[in-house]
C-alpha cells in the first residue's frame, strides 16, 4: 500500500468531509480551500496523475463534478460560476500525488477575493459547508 492521503480518506483510515460518494468517486472538502466548497473528487482507485488515469474513471470523476457543481449553484453558497481543474505533475502545483479535480465555486465579481483565498485558504465553518453541499447533492444525483 502507497503512503497516499487520499487513499487512506478514501478507506476512512484518515478523516474528511465527506460531500460526494459513489463506488467510484469521492468528494470531500479541501482543508485549504480557496473559497467556501472548494471540493476535491478523487477516484477510489489510486492513480497518481492523468497518465495513469483510466479514461472511464476520469469520465466518471468529471460527471460528479458536474453534480457537485450544479449543487454549489443551487445551495445556499448559491455560485455563479466553477472552477474544475486538475494539477497533473509537480510543475503543475499537485501536492497529492493521487488525481484529483478541484471544484471550485466562483461568484460574480470575486477576483479580489478569490485571489485572497489563494493565500488564506480557510473556511471558518467547513461542518455547515459540507452539510450545505450534501444537502443540495440529494436533489441532483442520478442513479
Amino acid at each position: 500500500m502507497t503512503d497516499c492521503v487520499f487513499c487512506d480518506i478514501v478507506s476512512g483510515a484518515a478523516p474528511a468531509r465527506v460531500v460526494y460518494s459513489d463506488p467510484d468517486v469521492l468528494g470531500f472538502l479541501d482543508i485549504r480551500p480557496i473559497t467556501r466548497g472548494h471540493t476535491l473528487l478523487v477516484p477510489r482507485t489510486h492513480s497518481t496523475g492523468l497518465a495513469d488515469l483510466a479514461p472511464e474513471l476520469g469520465a466518471r470523476m468529471l460527471r460528479a463534478g458536474q453534480s457537485v457543481a450544479a449543487a454549489m449553484k443551487r445551495s445556499p453558497l448559491a455560485a455563479d460560476g466553477v472552477n474544475l481543474a486538475i494539477n497533473d505533475g509537480r510543475a503543475a502545483f499537485q501536492t497529492v500525488f493521487h488525481t484529483h479535480l478541484h471544484v471550485v465555486p466562483r461568484h460574480d465579481g470575486d477576483r479580489l477575493r478569490f485571489v485572497r483565498g489563494m493565500i488564506v485558504r480557510r473556511d471558518p465553518d467547513p461542518d455547515s459547508t459540507a452539510m450545505l453541499l450534501r444537502a443540495a447533492l440529494d436533489g441532483t444525483r442520478e442513479s
